[in-house]
């Protein structure tokens, strides 16, 4: 069954009419052209696909497109406005927080999420918020520094 689905993504209204079962990361990847949200591992696991959605950070490849219906979505590539960086986007490339790439999608939009909750999150919320996150080339030493360097430059 397909049925139109209407959603803001990046401020921008978009309706398709799409089938049921589409996963949102496929929604944003093929329907959309927004391949900054990664796939990983297709399970809700590794937090590459993760996107705001109405303001809360989810895994977009185990949550259904036609859910979102009526919802706001944030992606990665609606952080940097008028050709400038976000916080934590200059804060991940300053204090070295990107290594291969792949994760930092994910990343950032989970510590967005947790920045909009709280403005000066503890090392112990930015643990929480990223847990559902995994990165296979740091120590997560570096994400966690540039999260809090984006906190306080927010603030």
């Amino acid at each position: 069954m397909k049925r139109i689905l209407t959603v803001r993504i990046n401020d921008t209204v978009h309706e398709d009419v799409v089938p049921d079962n589409l996963l949102l990361v496929d929604y944003l990847r093929d329907f959309n052209g927004l391949t900054g949200t990664k796939t990983g591992c297709d399970g809700g696991e590794c937090g590459a696909c993760t996107v705001l959605i109405d303001g809360t950070a989810r895994p977009s490849c185990i949550t259904l497109a036609v859910s979102c219906d009526g919802s706001k979505i944030e992606t990665i590539e609606g952080q940097a406005r008028d050709g400038r960086l976000s916080a934590l986007q200059r804060a991940f490339h300053e204090k070295l927080g990107t290594q291969c790439g792949f994760c930092t999608p994910g990343m950032i939009m989970a510590a967005e999420g947790l920045l909009r909750r709280s403005g000066k999150p503890t090392d112990e919320q930015i643990r929480t918020a990223l847990a559902g996150n995994l990165c296979r080339c740091t120590g997560y030493v570096k994400i966690i520094e540039s999260v809090r360097a984006a906190a306080e430059a927010i603030r």
